[in-house]
């Protein structure tokens, strides 16, 4: 079926047919032994005050459109955005070989700032669920780059495989994403990222994603999908915690009950896991130095749920002298 002929809420393997809120731009690049496309919105500041540079990473659900709030509030404060599709999600390539870790996710955004003239700037990088993973790998590897670090509910605060969630192969994972559908979508966020409670807002993106399962390239879509579960799962960042040395705020909404696998986990087990209160907490006191801002009746998106109060919260840190 022509790209250009999809049906209304079809999208095809990298998000043709869904519109960004701003111009996509792209950014070749090779990788293991392959010519990549990495999509990213670069969003100039609406205002004459120029705060500085602010790099957005989107979660593994998500895209750099889901952002958009996010996005308008800080150029509106006089600050330029930049907020890629990593490899393997969205509208960037989605290659059918390739070893995903958050090394390589974390060296390909770095190539993209280089190219961009930011690699000897120092930026604000901001990191929500998978992207927080990805944001704390940065700051480990780049830490001379980062102005501050912020991590919105990141995932990977738990060693979810140490803890007894038994391990499944990439082909378990994809058989799974094969069932990815608007509802189960829609059940999955409704339980674990907004504590039950759904609005229209959220169906947009929860659609973006459905979208991409529904289309022709609904293989392709759930190949990566499986290679990135199982990345996410065998490649916890917090033992690495007190490692960082940025200076790093955690926005933890404390309804989330987010967690890798929690599925195949033991009765038992599944009640202590995603425990985000608990988790945002030893991740403050392990992070030196680290601030945590909480939202008592917020889910896994307080970007999403409460964009106004989610901004202001940033926007407050992001001014706060390092």
């Amino acid at each position: 079926m022509p790209l250009t002929s999809l049906a209304a809420d079809t999208y095809g393997p990298r998000l043709e047919g869904f519109d960004y809120p701003w111009p996509v731009k792209t950014f070749d690049l090779e990788s293991q032994r392959q010519p990549l496309q990495m999509a990213y919105l670069d969003v100039p500041p609406s205002g004459t005050a120029v705060a500085g540079t602010v790099v957005l990473l989107h979660g593994k659900n998500f895209c750099a459109a889901t952002w958009k709030d996010t996005i308008t509030a800080l150029t509106a404060a006089g600050y330029r955005v930049i907020a890629p599709d990593q490899i393997g999600f969205c509208k960037s390539s989605k290659p059918e070989r390739y070893q995903y870790s958050f090394g390589q996710l974390a060296a390909n955004t770095h190539a993209l700032l280089a190219h961009l003239g930011l690699d000897a700037a120092q930026v604000d990088l901001v990191g929500h669920s998978m992207g927080g993973m990805l944001a704390a790998r940065y700051a480990l590897m780049y830490p001379q780059q980062l102005r501050r670090l912020a991590l919105v509910n990141p995932i990977g605060l738990e060693d979810w495989k140490a803890k007894g969630v038994p391990w499944r192969s990439v082909d378990a994972w994809y058989a799974g994403e094969l069932k990815t559908s608007f509802e189960s979508i829609k059940k999955y966020q409704l339980d674990v990222y907004y504590n039950g409670d759904w609005t229209p807002a959220y169906a947009q993106w929860a659609r973006m994603q459905s979208g991409m399962y529904d289309g022709p390239g609904k293989q392709a879509v759930a190949w990566s999908q499986a290679l990135t579960s199982d990345m996410v799962f065998n490649q916890p960042v917090v033992y690495e915690l007190p490692d960082i040395r940025v200076p790093t705020t955690l926005f933890i909404g404390q309804k989330d009950r987010t967690a890798i696998g929690r599925d195949l986990a033991p009765p038992a087990l599944k009640a202590t896991l995603g425990d985000y209160p608990a988790l945002g907490k030893a991740a403050a006191a392990a992070v030196p130095g680290a601030t945590l801002v909480t939202f008592d009746d917020l889910g896994h998106s307080p970007q999403v749920q409460a964009p106004a109060r989610f901004n202001a919260a940033l926007l407050k840190a992001l001014s706060t002298a390092p």
